[in-house]
């Protein structure tokens, strides 16, 4: 079963992707921001993160660039979701970039193009 950590602050998309990941057969992690996310990814390295680009604490922004800086952390699959037109590119080589709204199905397809 692959593990996939969902990360955003809103506690609507949070729950309700983990109920249609967990339906697809996926275990599923959630994390309300980047730096609890990497206290997540600590306990249990996922096998892909989901995440929003604009969240308070941490955005997904700088925790791409956190996972980046790690040896151990850097090559995690990432799908990076904005609303915002333009995403700043990021070095890391497994960031998918995603434009928010994004519906689950498009969500699906792109986790099984990067071979979750």
């Amino acid at each position: 079963m692959k593990t996939i950590l969902v990360v955003d602050d809103e506690f609507d998309i949070l729950t309700v992707w983990r109920l249609l990941l967990e339906r697809h057969g996926y275990a599923v992690l959630t994390a309300s921001n980047g730096a609890a996310a990497l206290e997540q990814i600590n306990k249990t390295r996922p096998d892909i993160i989901v995440s929003d680009c604009m969240m308070p604490v941490m955005s997904g922004l700088q925790l791409c660039a956190a996972l980046y800086n790690d040896p151990n952390l850097r090559a995690i699959p990432i799908i990076l979701c904005s609303a915002a037109a333009d995403i700043p590119v990021q070095p890391n080589p497994s960031i998918a970039y995603a434009r928010k709204p994004l519906s689950f199905d498009a969500l699906l397809a792109m986790l099984q193009r990067m071979g979750v």
